[in-house]
């Protein structure tokens, strides 16, 4: 695996070698302790989710608050996705910033999403299919969103029509609107803290 931090501190992409033969191929999608030695994190596997997308469906940006918290290991097992990382840590020096990453099925790409940081995605073909490997489970009421559209945000998403979105996505409050609300979470002062 190539395991390389992108623009956001602590976000990584996650590129596995193929090895390819008249078969078919084969590749590592996750290692811990790859992905640990990389991020100096240790990342708990405590449930895996899927979500299937017609062409142009737009999800997120979504988070979790802390706590619980929820760190985040994506990739797409069908079709294609524009994957989207914002850095939503109040006092963070990327705040607000974003990056984004082409995940294909075939490529097998991945990117490791730490807590604190809200997550979205484009589907670029119809039935494309996300694996999200979660390091906590589902805890009711402690999700949010944020606005994909929002315009201080200005996120690429490089759609040409409206995007098909949830009455809950639409709904969003901006960026600026969460911070004021207080749900944002705040950058960690302590190195150590987060990691387990």
């Amino acid at each position: 695996m190539k395991i390389r931090e992108l623009d956001i501190p602590g976000v990584f992409e996650v590129a596995p070698e193929q090895l390819s033969d008249a078969r078919g191929c084969f590749y590592e999608g996750f290692r811990v302790d790859a992905l640990r030695d990389a991020t100096g994190q240790h990342f708990p596997v405590a449930q895996i989710n899927y979500s299937v997308s017609k062409r142009n469906t737009l999800r997120g940006i979504h988070g979790v608050l802390i706590p619980p918290g929820q760190a985040k290991y994506v990739t797409c097992v069908r079709g294609a996705l524009l994957d989207v990382v914002v850095d939503l840590r109040v006092g963070s020096p990327t705040f607000g910033q974003h990056t984004r990453t082409l995940l294909a099925a075939d490529a097998g790409t991945a990117v490791h999403v730490p807590e604190g940081l809200g997550h979205g995605f484009l589907a670029l073909e119809d039935d494309s299919c996300i694996c999200y490997v979660l390091s906590s489970t589902y805890v009711p009421g402690t999700q949010f969103e944020i606005d994909p559209l929002d315009p201080e945000l200005a996120l690429p998403w490089g759609f040409t029509e409206q995007p098909l979105m949830s009455e809950k996505d639409a709904a969003a409050p901006t960026l600026r609107q969460a911070l004021e609300a207080g749900l944002l979470p705040e950058w960690p002062t302590d190195p150590e803290e987060g990691k387990a």
